[in-house]
């Protein structure tokens, strides 16, 4: 399969969701390293091989716009998709402006998220 090797961190502190989209990330062939907070992403290992973020915006300590904010002040360039249960427009706005590859409002279809995904590693090149 075309994308087994390649690596999507999931930061979301809510349990069912991260492992609903744990599922549904493995079911279309990609690896998945989890997280259940932006402070938990910050000190992870630095064997990790993320490729791509989804990342909820609403994480109880430090948001996930905060955690993309310091990823890019740090020289980081890895695309975010963020998902979020907010329906708040400034969010998206500032989201948006922060260069973000998607906005997802939860619940959203799965196909949406697997459709990002694709666009990220389509735009690094498919070679693993």
């Amino acid at each position: 399969m075309e994308n087994l090797r390649r690596t999507v961190a999931i930061v979301e502190n809510d349990a069912s969701m991260r492992r609903s989209v744990l599922r549904l990330l493995n079911a279309h062939g990609f690896l998945v390293e989890e997280y259940t907070s932006a402070e938990s992403f910050l000190g992870r290992d630095v064997g990790s091989h993320a490729e791509c973020l989804v990342l909820d915006i609403d994480l109880g300590g430090m948001s996930g716009i905060e955690l993309q904010s310091r990823l890019k002040e740090s020289g980081a360039s890895l695309p975010v998709i963020f998902i979020t249960a907010l329906e708040d427009d400034a969010l998206k706005e500032q989201a948006t402006r922060a260069g973000c590859v998607a906005y997802l409002r939860k619940p959203f279809p799965a196909a949406l998220l697997i459709d990002a995904i694709n666009r990220v590693f389509k735009s690094q090149g498919s070679s693993a």
